[in-house]
């Protein structure tokens, strides 16, 4: 292989994280949800899609085949010249009346969809154009793209994974609506955190437990192929290499239906005796057939979000897996038990919990202790309403 193609494959494997596609039928499954629970969240609304060339991107062709159904204002797209995909002319660019060839590898480009004066009829990706060629490169932090944030009501896209924090911070200041992608993870990041607690951010309708699979680069599919085995990092999917993401959620200030579905829950009593998965975790991991008591946070361990008592009234250690079926009704989020969340923790709360600093378990401060070893990371909980737990019981 020539040092090329090495040093080609070496950046795909860098920038993986950084260089996946979100397929069509994955974002009109999400977007479903939001209309479904309100017809008109789209209705007279301009969206900003930062880098998503629409060429490469199905958040563009997925928008401009629905604009007029949504009833849009706007829709407004940009590229990023620096991105993988944009070593290639796309058709949008060189059939355009501005297409200049000099500006193609280093600058962005602004594309608009606008339904025309006195027009009735129906506004699609055929009408979709490129309207300039920024100045800068499309970077989504330049002034030129943050005036179009500015602009825009909602913001939809699938950022850079790593650079997710500083995206959301992009979008918070500006105090706009949006829906992105990122990965589970970032439930825990100090960065985000604090919103999903307080119910200024939630997770989007997927489940966690679904795996996505998006398409990714030439470069990175070879990588896959020659490093990876399909199943865990790429699935081939009617001829094509699929990168696969078991982490992949999405982030959202848009309400949806299924935050407000309480979840169905059992009583202590009946989940210790009859739910076996439950009785083979505790008896494996503690020895005992009961949920132990953290040796560091006053609170409770509850290994499996289907095993939330639904009669206990105290604070609670659930997977961050929860959060996807969390509902603001049911359960309050009193703060998180990993690594870096001492540090972060207010110290009200810490009271609250009865944090004790001095368990020593030989991982990052803050993670939750049972009988000296850790767990890991947990969102802690509380009942808000055992009302709508007895409810959904007795159902």
């Amino acid at each position: 292989m020539s040092y090329n193609a090495n040093a080609s494959l070496a950046h795909a494997k860098r920038a993986k994280n950084d260089e996946f596609y979100t397929q069509y039928s994955d974002i009109e499954a999400e977007m479903n949800a939001y209309v479904e629970y309100n017809p008109d969240v789209f209705r007279g609304k301009t969206i900003l899609l930062p880098c998503d060339d629409p060429e490469w991107s199905n958040f563009t062709k997925y928008f401009a085949a629905n604009f007029s159904r949504f009833g849009l204002k706007k829709l407004i797209s940009t590229s990023y010249a620096k991105g993988a995909r944009n070593r290639e002319i796309s058709l949008f660019e060189e059939q355009s009346a501005v297409y200049n060839a000099d500006l193609h590898a280093s600058h962005g480009k602004l594309f608009t969809l606008t339904t025309p004066p006195n027009f009735h009829g129906r506004v699609d990706i055929d009408d979709l154009q490129l309207t300039q060629y920024l100045k800068g490169d499309g970077d989504f932090r330049s002034e030129e793209v943050t005036k179009l944030r500015n602009e825009a009501d909602i913001i939809i896209t699938n950022p850079p994974f790593s650079k997710f924090r500083e995206f959301l911070s992009w979008i918070m200041e500006a105090k706009k609506q949006f829906i992105i992608l990122g990965n589970m993870n970032a439930i825990t990041y100090k960065e985000v955190f604090p919103y999903l607690k307080n119910n200024t951010i939630w997770l989007g309708y997927k489940s966690l437990n679904l795996d996505m699979y998006f398409d990714v680069t030439d470069d990175y599919k070879e990588w896959l192929l020659e490093n990876k085995k399909e199943g865990s990092a790429y699935k081939i999917i009617n001829g094509i290499v699929m990168g696969r993401l078991a982490s992949a959620c999405w982030f959202t200030n848009i309400d949806h239906g299924k935050r407000h579905q309480p979840l169905v829950l059992d009583t202590m009593e009946h989940n210790l005796k009859f739910n076996k998965k439950l009785r083979k975790k505790l008896e494996k991991n503690f020895g005992t057939i009961a949920y132990p008591n953290y040796d560091n946070y006053d609170a409770i361990e509850v290994p499996f979000t289907e095993c939330i008592p639904s009669d206990y009234d105290g604070v609670m250690g659930v997977p961050i897996t929860f959060m996807d079926k969390y509902n603001p009704e049911q359960f309050e989020i009193i703060w998180q038990a990993t690594g870096n969340s001492y540090a972060n923790a207010p110290k009200n709360i810490l009271t609250e919990l009865k944090f004790d600093p001095s368990v020593k378990y030989g991982g990052g401060l803050g993670t939750a202790v049972v009988n000296g070893k850790a767990c890991y990371s947990r969102i802690l909980i509380r009942a808000k309403n055992n009302d709508i737990n007895k409810d959904v019981n007795e159902q």
